[in-house]
């Protein structure tokens, strides 16, 4: 069992079931090299669960961990500089509806303990209410989901998130970046550059820099009349744009926007942007608990029915099936 000395900021990360194994590893190997490249632990950390019981990753791998919650309350601390709990979670994240738990974290935060989120976990903290008119950010495929369910928390498409004593990231290597930037806080950049060295990186990664590929990377053009469309139309997926407005918008006639679209994406700008809303459908359906006429709306389109009918069109499933079987654990959720 790790001891406390006045020195250590003292780091408890909660994992949840199916938490996101590289998440956690890009959080806790930098403080590891912090510590090394500092020359004495400035920095401690232990592994909990809500129940003591080790915690099973989204990957199958199974982590030990050090104490339950309950053990943790009973124990005296000692003094310490600081204290954080970064909450630690992944797919299924809905599923984590835990009174005892958003309690617990409440009272550490009333306490002046940092509470962070890594992939995921934005949507623990909101639920526990953290995150009221705060900015926070989360893995891009659970973002429109999150923000449906959350209208009052502030979430962006970003790496990280740092609001007073709050702090988020949206998984996979942002978590690196996010604890790069804390690090150097409490350290100093020269402790971070050499921490960089160590994870063969030559910077951190600014909290606004994009969490997907590049627009034209990701669809592979790089025609620049045909992304402001393809970005207009991601802009617009609730209360979709006329292939009018979006013709006025680019500067280009409704036939100069067809033949782009035909030549660079194999279809009708008509047939991309409901592949768009269908994908935002799905991703909705599948990270979130929004009845499925509401992911109708909230995917732009007018009836339940006709939604069903395009969704069963472009998936051969419906979507009731489609919840059902990632409920059921047939079909994996989208997600890292």
């Amino acid at each position: 069992m790790l001891t406390t000395t006045p020195l250590a900021e003292h780091i408890y990360f909660l994992l949840c079931p199916n938490f996101s194994m590289i998440a956690f590893t890009m959080a806790i190997e930098p403080l590891r090299l912090a510590n090394r490249m500092h020359g004495e632990p400035f920095y401690r950390w232990e592994l909990i669960s809500r129940d003591g019981a080790a915690v099973t990753a989204s990957n199958g791998v199974e982590v030990a961990v050090a104490k339950s919650i309950a053990a943790l309350q009973r124990e005296c601390l000692g003094p310490v500089r600081s204290r954080m709990v970064i909450v630690c979670s992944g797919i299924e994240v809905e599923e984590v509806q835990d009174p005892g738990l958003f309690a617990w974290l409440r009272r550490m935060y009333a306490q002046g303990a940092g509470i962070g989120g890594l992939c995921t976990a934005a949507w623990v903290l909101a639920e526990a209410g953290l995150l009221e008119g705060k900015r926070c950010a989360i893995h891009w495929e659970n973002l429109p989901g999150f923000a449906e369910r959350f209208p009052s928390v502030i979430v962006k498409s970003v790496l990280f998130e740092v609001d007073q004593n709050i702090f988020t990231c949206a998984g996979g290597t942002a978590s690196l970046d996010m604890m790069l930037h804390l690090i150097g806080d409490s350290l100093g950049p020269e402790i971070v550059a050499k921490v960089c060295e160590q994870c063969l990186i030559d910077r951190i990664r600014a909290p606004d820099d994009r969490q997907r590929l590049p627009l034209g990377a990701r669809i592979g053009v790089q025609n620049a009349k045909l992304l402001a469309i393809v970005e207009l139309m991601e802009a617009n997926i609730a209360e979709p744009v006329s292939l009018i407005d979006m013709s006025q918008a680019s500067g280009l006639s409704r036939r100069h926007v067809e033949r782009l679209f035909r030549q660079h994406m194999g279809r009708s700008p008509a047939r991309y942007y409901l592949d768009v809303r269908l994908e935002r459908a799905r991703r909705l359906l599948r990270h979130s608990g929004m009845p499925i006429v509401e992911v109708a709306v909230a995917s732009g389109f007018v009836s339940a029915s006709h939604f069903s009918k395009r969704y069963r069109e472009r998936y051969k499933v419906s979507p009731q099936a489609d919840r059902r079987e990632v409920e059921a654990g047939l079909v994996a959720p989208l997600t890292v």
